[in-house]
């Protein structure tokens, strides 16, 4: 067990804390830092930047009981590497989009890698966190273990928010074992015959943890014991695949992702959704990822068409990197939802300070 507790820590705390009393008091919005490796993913803040990088480090980790607390500034890869050595890791595997990104950008964007269906997301292996509240006070919600929470469970609330609710400076994570094997396959298939042969394994035990078809191949990623794992890679076939292509997919490293200037749309949609109808739009030309739920598409396409068009199917579709200045990041909200979500803000940032702007205008 491992509790590493610094001076430093405590000063780069109170530190931000400061910032915000003084932000506060003076109104003055605050665009919250850490590696700005996920600058792309949102609307622009206008405001004083407030930067967690000197606020890192683990500073509790039992891997015993599958818990580790660690500080918002300290970089995804060191957090990582340090589960490594103890043959841990974080099961929703979460892209860095670079070196220097952090833990709490990680958990502000919520944002998840290709074993996300079959492990789940950030927000589910979040058991607590601890936040620095307009007031300037550091709050703790939640805690480090695994119970049912009546009410909000301001902890994951947190998750996604974009920092536009407080200031995240410490979270605690469940984490899980590295599986005992790991074997990635490449399938010369079709994409209706792709989709159709995960529908038939998707009804059997299979220790599939990746899933994702492009240019005309299904990419398969087996995680489990060894026994199970080779089990399987009998059955399936197919021809091996370098586990790396896994990260470079993560991390949008694949040539797909940097490939024209069109905008880079991610569209979520339900588990089995066809194809969809969209003018000009060849199906084959995409992406499709988490056995087909999350789908990359990079066109120029009228955004109202293509929200539309996935709200129906029970999904919604978001706008990385440059996109045209009418084009809003997020999905609008109906007006009801977003009544609770100015309500929220209001609540919990009443002067309008963190990341005013971030997720939409509103906020």
């Amino acid at each position: 067990m491992t509790n590493a507790t610094t001076p430093r820590d405590h000063d780069a705390g109170a530190d931000l804390a400061e910032r915000i009393r003084q932000a506060s008091a003076e109104g003055t919005p605050l665009r919250i830092i850490g590696g700005d490796t996920r600058y792309f993913y949102g609307r622009e803040v206008e405001g004083s930047e407030l930067s967690t990088h000197e606020h890192r480090g683990i500073s509790f980790y039992d891997p015993v009981e599958l818990v580790v607390s660690v500080r918002a500034g300290t970089p995804l890869a060191e957090l990582e590497a340090a589960l490594a050595e103890q043959g841990q890791m974080l099961p929703f595997e979460p892209p860095r989009y670079g070196i220097a990104s952090t833990v709490g950008g990680m958990v502000a964007t919520g944002l998840s890698g290709p074993r996300r269906p079959w492990a789940g997301s950030v927000r589910d292996f979040v058991l607590g966190t601890r936040v620095i509240n307009h007031e300037g006070i550091e709050q703790r919600f939640g805690g480090e273990v695994m119970k049912n929470v009546a009410g909000y469970d301001l902890s994951r609330l947190m998750v996604g928010a974009q920092g536009g609710l407080g200031l995240i400076t410490e979270v605690s994570f469940k984490v899980l074992p590295i599986p005992g094997a790991t074997q990635s396959l490449h399938l010369e298939l079709s994409l209706d015959e792709a989709r159709l042969r995960l529908a038939e394994w998707g009804r059997e035990p299979l220790p599939i943890s990746a899933a994702a078809w492009l240019d005309g191949a299904l990419h398969l990623r087996l995680e489990g014991g060894p026994s199970s794992v080779a089990a399987t890679r009998a059955r399936i076939g197919g021809d091996d695949l370098d586990n790396g292509f896994w990260t470079a997919l993560r991390d949008q490293r694949l040539p797909f992702f940097s490939e024209g200037r069109a905008p880079l749309w991610r569209l979520s949609l339900p588990h089995r959704t066809p194809a969809l109808e969209l003018p000009d739009v060849d199906e084959r030309l995409m992406i499709h990822d988490w056995a087909g739920a999350q789908r990359w598409l990079r066109a120029e396409l009228d955004a109202d068409t293509l929200r539309r068009t996935c709200q129906a199917a029970g999904g919604h579709a978001t706008c990385y990197g440059p996109r045209p200045a009418d084009v809003e990041p997020f999905t609008p909200l109906p007006e009801v939802l977003m009544k609770y979500h100015r309500n929220l803000k209001a609540q919990l940032d009443p002067k309008g300070i963190f990341n005013p702007g971030r997720l939409y205008a509103a906020l």
